[in-house]
């Protein structure tokens, strides 16, 4: 961030009082959204109850909200150079919060940072905000008595009766509207999130587990069908929509164990680099024209779909807390999109292929718990935030997850020698060289992440990986020789 003064502006007047917004602000995010969220998180059918709260009044809402979550006030994303400059302020003049936030979750705040006097805030009754925060202020230090620091447009009528108004913004526009009513002492310029921070709310790069769509048409050897592979396009997309609208979703009702992550805390909505606000409305907007899209394929696609936005965000709320389940869950995610791809071409599903991928996607899963639960191993912290896993845990993922691996391995083997791959290969006994190119490539994913240097998504490193891209190259040869 970057701090601009004006030309010719005064020197801060010992004594003065500094008030300070809280929400977007001192800090990167908004605790309403924050504590609602975290109340979702816990308890989901309280939304419901919400909106009750709603209608008896903003203060009202935000009360019983606070009542019922707390938040941990060290893992908040704060605006850090102006926490610095605060703690300068703090030896010549008062500083007050003055938030919209309800108190019981502000105070908490103004604690932690531990650089105010005071703290103003919402009490359940009065909600803090806009003109009511400017008639609070100039009551209590009269007019032009005080200066002001805020982000909004609704902290126009605050900085309107402040004697200097500094202004935390993105761009020139806040700082404009600032002008208009009050002499801007100082800009906080602060960093938003764009295009780039969107892909990664959005999760584009995991589009690629969504390839499995396209497994029923390879299976069924309709390739050079038309409109078969129109469908799985489609189909892909649809899956790629509804997708990264439960990231969104996962990384909003995630906020405090992704805070607490060595890498998830950069995620955007943890960081603070995109708006809180944003993400459901982007979230509920990718979910509507993926479902819409999906009526072109059929019912049954569109049940499938709705199954697995379903069993995700059932995973994304709570699924995920439970061990092992979630590792099955996630298999059958993968499978999910299996289905879905047999679905989209109207096909029959197939055993085998159904069979096959639970085994190497529950081994794929635990490589990814056994990954995190390493690099907690080395952080030296014994259990996974929001996780039913612990460090002790790491020998059993291992054993297990291998075993499934080869488990798939078997199931493969089993699948030549059927009389399922007599009817769709002429040379079906060339397909056993599949089986130790994928024991290889099981054996050597496993000894990666042994050695913990495998990315914590093992569908990503195999996309990745450049020895994974041969196995999988010369897997094709030998489905194209056996054809």
């Amino acid at each position: 961030m970057t701090e601009v003064f004006s030309a010719g502006q005064p020197t801060p007047t010992a004594g003065i009082p500094l008030c300070v917004d809280l929400d977007g602000t001192l800090i990167r995010s908004d605790l309403l959204i924050e504590s609602a969220l975290a109340l979702v998180a816990k308890r989901p059918l309280m939304v419901f109850a919400m909106f009750g709260w709603l209608l008896r009044g903003k203060a009202y809402l935000k009360r019983q909200i606070a009542l019922q979550v707390s938040l941990d006030p060290e893992t908040l994303p704060y605006n850090h150079e102006l926490v610095d400059w605060l703690r300068q302020q703090r030896s010549v003049r008062p500083i007050v919060l003055c938030t919209a936030s309800d108190r019981t979750l502000a105070k908490p705040v103004g604690d932690h940072v531990g650089v105010f006097d005071e703290v103003l805030a919402s009490d359940g009754e009065s909600n803090l905000s806009g003109r009511r925060k400017a008639a609070a202020l100039t009551a209590r230090f009269g007019e032009k008595g005080f200066d002001y620091v805020g982000n909004a447009l609704v902290d126009v009528p605050v900085w309107k009766h402040a004697r200097h108004a500094l202004v935390v913004e993105h761009g020139h526009a806040m700082s404009r509207a600032a002008e208009r009513v009050a002499t801007v002492e100082r800009r906080f310029q602060v960093t938003r999130g764009g295009l780039r921070a969107w892909a990664k709310a959005l999760r584009i790069h995991q589009w690629i587990k969504n390839v499995l769509v396209f497994l029923p048409i390879l299976a069924a050897h309709r390739v050079l069908d038309v409109s078969s592979v129109a469908a799985s396009l489609l189909a892909f997309a649809c899956f790629g929509l509804c997708a990264s609208s439960v990231y969104l979703t996962n990384d909003l009702l995630d906020l405090p164990s992704d805070r607490l992550h060595h890498r998830k805390k950069h995620r955007p909505f943890a960081a603070g680099t995109i708006p809180l606000i944003a993400g459901p409305v982007v979230a509920l907007g990718l979910l509507v024209v993926s479902f819409t899209l999906a009526t072109a394929l059929g019912k049954s696609f569109v049940a499938v779909l709705a199954g697995y936005y379903l069993l995700t965000t059932a995973y994304s709320i709570r699924l995920k807390r439970i061990m092992m389940l979630d590792v099955v869950v996630l298999s059958a995610l993968y499978t999910t999109r299996i289905l879905a791809g047999t679905a989209a071409i109207d096909a029959k599903p197939s055993f085998w292929l159904l069979a096959f991928s639970m085994f190497i996607f529950l081994s794929l899963a635990m490589v990814k718990r056994y990954t995190e639960l390493l690099a907690l191993q080395a952080a030296g912290k014994v259990k996974a935030s929001g996780r039913g896993y612990d460090v002790d845990d790491i020998p059993l993922i291992q054993s297990l997850g291998g075993s499934s691996g080869y488990l798939a391995v078997l199931v493969l083997a089993l699948y030549v020698d059927s009389t399922a791959s007599l009817s769709l290969y002429r040379h079906p006994h060339l397909l056993w060289a599949l089986c130790p190119l994928l024991l290889y490539w099981i054996s050597r994913t496993w000894a990666i992440a042994h050695r913990g240097v495998m990315h914590d998504d093992p569908v990503v490193f195999a996309v990745m990986d450049r020895t994974s891209r041969i196995v999988g190259l010369l897997g094709a040869v030998v489905i194209a020789l056996a054809i």
